[in-house]
């Protein structure tokens, strides 16, 4: 008979994908001897059966779970629904993986128009009490029924407002039981039905309720958005309640065994007095510092400490603590491995390695790449913020610099961002549902809440610079209107947030690149030592190719030429070329376009110091050059000496029905070969100048949309007689290669013949991966969400490389490939490059470089790094 439900003490931590993280967690402290309230956990597998049986539980389940329930009855001493001493327990979820406020909570269940009065009993104190019940009930209608949780607040303000207090621990319990009045119409209204007073029935529903959690909206914006697997499950977890809402020797809060924002290694964190599990990260009060505990309650405050350091030593990582003190007595009621910026993730690991508690590979398997971005993008002009206006300032909860456009919802920020817009999310608080314009703002700043806020801990998370519980402002979501002492904004103005200082700027300030160093540089000193695929960049100037240097790029894996032709000063050049009428006319444009990129091939090659750079040759269809108005034709007649009518029909002529399949790449050195001919003279040309300069240089001129050998054959033998040629002027010759960019299926299963010409291979996986779907990369955002929703497609392909098909096509080319030439050089070039889960399967089939965009750099030199660990890790358990 399957298993379906544990007890805390029957678990480990090892049994995360089983219990959830949360419930491993409380399984583990339990066993090595925490204050733990006591409790059970329903299993992934329950939930995964749940939704087999098309959203029921089955009895077996229930069963199971009613029979742990007495055996919680007995070790609380209490009665589950009993009128003279209730057991009251919490409901939580709980992932594989964390999903910080992604899954739903119910506390107080258990809870009823005469358990409340037992428990009144029992604690003497009929404030909390009814406190408890007004939370349960308000829970319990958002949880189960969907009921906006704004209609409860917007009650509990109402009456606040006309008693004219400010806190809610200003409520009497008079006062709680007024508003549970209010709270049960509210529910009647919104759910149609009476608010169950039956606990089972409370606790069936609200098992559903989290279950049929793991596919609300939120949820799954939130895996899509993490790559966590939708078919992992949730746990739920059945604990007996501890109330930090009894008094001012109560309380409840967060607590992170290291900052999580800079690493430091300093106890971290905040708490309410006289307050329960949700009011911290609700943000609707204020908390505080953590070290204030130690003031008023020392003992307390030692004990957490002596918690958190064993936490710490057991799991060899920073914990982030969930806590409630009820009555000066202290329960921990969760930790897990806590979230952190990508500067804290770095310096924990590295500080982790030098105190000996873990080893180096640990360390570089601890970064979560996808943070690495943080590290990357620009900081503030240090002129420009001198002379800035500070608007206000609030808790810097996670760090980073940002400006954009502020809109007070998540609807108008998707909106916003989607048109192409900066943006700032402004909101008094944020809350799950909010969790789609944070992923696309670009920093999030909140009037309430503190530095463990949902906005805090998901901003962080994601790598969002945040300004958190900035009380100086006032923020109308309704007029969507930001106020302070000094000014007034509305939707769409612009602001700018250092996340780093918690200061709110009113200008735009320019952002400037952000220097790296210390901690960073020795753990990527350690990722080099560990990695076996070289990283090059994708740059098609010297600014591109510096900065992906000071990431530490080892050459240029794409340059692409054509980027260079669009400026300026020569699209009239680039355009008597395709307009010319002989061979004759189209080299005097060349001749001009050749001084051009000899220019440019020099500085890239000067800054490259002797690294390879890989140079792609022309690739778009030609027409891409040529003027589309009247107003640009007549120019242009005017230019070259031609009639406007003349070159209008050229236009046309030039025109493809499928330009992405027409007359581009290799087809161009087909028709027109001095066109390549001339790219290859400047690469050479320009290498010989290099070299003369005392700098090594070492090209591989790269043909792309190659289908066949005999393509390459033929364009190859052209491009080596014009080498040849410079060589024998000069009287030099220098090392160069020639390759193909494998792009084409055909090229893939026929890579065999290919490799007989090509020196090596350069995997477009950009346009492999539209050939091979027959999805316009261009067009695919339409209906690409609508895939991954109904799962047809786990991620987006172009993002991450489909490894059944695009994958088994790029393995077909490596195989046959070196067939027929051993030595073949092989990388990938597309933004694949840059994507860690792709990296690993490049790593795998033995490839040796991949390339990717400069700020890219560091998250593909990781992923290689942990690609070779995981490889090695397989060896060992083999």
């Amino acid at each position: 008979m399957r298993k379906f439900v544990y007890h805390f003490n029957e678990g480990s931590k090892e049994m995360k994908y089983l219990l959830g993280g949360k419930g491993a967690n409380l399984a583990e402290m339990t066993n090595i001897g925490l204050p733990v309230p006591p409790g059970f956990t329903i299993t992934t597998e329950a939930c995964k059966d749940y939704n087999e049986h098309h959203q029921y539980l089955s009895d077996d389940i229930y069963t199971e779970m009613m029979t742990h329930m007495e055996i919680l009855e007995q070790e609380t001493g209490k009665k589950f629904g009993d009128a003279e001493n209730p057991l009251l327990i919490s409901v939580r979820s709980g992932a594989p993986f964390s999903m910080p406020g992604m899954m739903d909570t119910i506390l107080n269940l258990g809870l009823n128009d005469q358990s409340v009065q037992g428990l009144e009993r029992v604690t003497q104190d009929a404030r909390s009490s009814y406190d408890c019940y007004r939370r349960f009930i308000q829970m319990f209608g958002d949880v189960v029924f969907r009921i906006p949780g704004y209609r409860f607040e917007q009650a509990l303000s109402d009456l606040k407002e006309r008693k004219n207090y400010t806190l809610d621990t200003e409520l009497t319990a008079a006062d709680w039981q007024e508003l549970i009045a209010v709270y049960k119409a509210l529910y009647v209204s919104a759910s149609g039905r009476e608010f169950p007073q039956n606990p089972l029935e409370q606790l069936r529903l609200s098992i559903t309720a989290v279950f049929d959690s793991w596919e609300n909206p939120r949820a799954v914006v939130y895996r899509r958005l993490h790559h966590i697997d939708n078919q992992l499950g949730t746990a739920v977890n059945i604990q007996s309640m501890v109330f930090g809402n009894t008094g001012d020797t109560s309380g409840t809060g967060i607590a992170f065994t290291r900052n999580p924002s800079t690493g430091d290694n300093v106890f971290f964190g905040e708490y309410l007095l006289n307050a329960q599990g949700e009011d911290v990260v609700a943000g609707i009060r204020t908390p505080e510092p953590i070290s204030h505990l130690e003031d008023t309650m020392p003992d307390v405050y030692q004990q957490l400490l002596d918690v958190a350091a064993l936490l710490e030593l057991h799991y060899l990582d920073m914990q982030d603590i969930e806590f409630t003190i009820e009555k000066g007595e202290l329960f921990v009621l969760q930790t897990r491995n806590g979230k952190r910026t990508a500067q804290a993730a770095i310096n924990i690991a590295v500080d982790l390695v030098h105190e000996g508690k873990i080893s180096k590979d640990d360390a570089i398997m601890r970064i979560d790449t996808a943070q690495i971005d943080q590290l990357l993008h620009p900081s503030f002009d240090e002129t420009s913020l001198a002379n800035a206006s500070v608007l206000a300032t609030g808790l810097p909860a996670s760090p980073g610099a940002a400006t954009g456009q502020i809109y007070f919802n998540a609807e108008d920020a998707v909106i916003a961002a989607e048109r192409g817009e900066k943006v700032i999310l402004v909101r008094n608080e944020t809350s799950p549902e909010d969790i789609e314009g944070m992923a696309k703002s670009v920093a999030i700043l909140t009037a309430h809440g503190g530095m463990t806020s949902h906005a805090a801990v998901v901003a962080r998370g994601m790598g969002k610079c945040c300004v958190a519980g900035c009380d100086a402002i006032a923020i109308d979501e309704t007029k969507k209107t930001l106020q302070s002492s000094t000014a007034t904004l509305h939707e769409g103005d612009f602001l700018s947030l250092n996340g780093s200082t918690g200061n709110v700027y009113v200008d735009q300030i320019p952002l400037v690149e952000t220097e790296i160093g210390g901690h960073f540089e020795e753990l990527m000193s350690w990722v080099n030592e560990t990695k076996k695929l070289v990283v090059r960049v994708n740059a098609d100037s010297p600014n591109d190719l510096e900065v992906g240097l000071h990431f530490g790029a080892e050459g240029v894996g794409l340059c692409r030429t054509e980027h260079m032709f669009f400026q300026e000063d020569r699209i009239p050049y680039v355009r008597q070329m395709i307009i010319a009428e002989s061979k004759e006319e189209r080299l005097i444009a060349l001749s001009h376009l050749k001084a051009m990129q000899k220019t440019d091939f020099a500085g890239i090659f000067r800054v490259a110091n002797g690294k390879p750079v890989n140079i792609r040759l022309l690739d778009p269809p030609l027409h891409e050059f040529l003027p589309k108005t009247d107003a640009d034709i007549a120019k242009l007649a005017q230019e070259i000496g031609k009639p406007a009518d003349e070159i209008k029909q050229r236009v046309h002529d030039l025109a493809e029905t499928n330009p992405m399949l027409g007359h581009r790449g290799c087809r161009l050195a087909i028709t027109f070969p001095e066109i390549y001919m001339m790219q290859a003279e400047a690469i050479i040309e320009s290498a010989i100048a290099i070299h003369d300069e005392g700098i090594a240089v070492y090209p591989e001129i790269m043909v792309p949309l190659v289908a066949s050998r005999e393509e390459i054959a033929l364009i190859k033998k052209q491009l080596k007689e014009a080498i040849q040629t410079i060589f024998r002027k000069e009287q030099l010759v220098l090392p160069f290669d020639i390759g193909t960019m494998i792009e084409i299926p055909r090229a893939c299963v026929t890579a065999d013949e290919i490799a007989e010409e090509a020196q090596f291979f350069s995997f477009g996986t950009n346009d492999l991966t539209q050939l091979t779907f027959g999805f316009s990369r261009d067009d695919a955002n339409k209906f690409l969400y609508a895939y991954q929703e109904q799962k047809i497609l786990p991620t987006d392909p172009f993002q991450s490389i489909d490894q059944k098909g695009v994958g088994a096509l790029v393995t077909t080319a490596v195989q046959r490939g070196r067939m027929t030439n051993p030595s073949l050089k092989m990388g990938v070039c597309g933004e694949h490059g840059g994507d860690p889960a792709s990296i690993q399967f490049f790593h795998n089939l033995g490839l040796q470089y991949v390339s990717c965009s400069p700020y890219r750099i560091p998250i593909a030199r990781i992923a290689a790094a942990q690609a070779s660990i995981l490889e090695e890790q397989q060896k060992v358990k083999i």
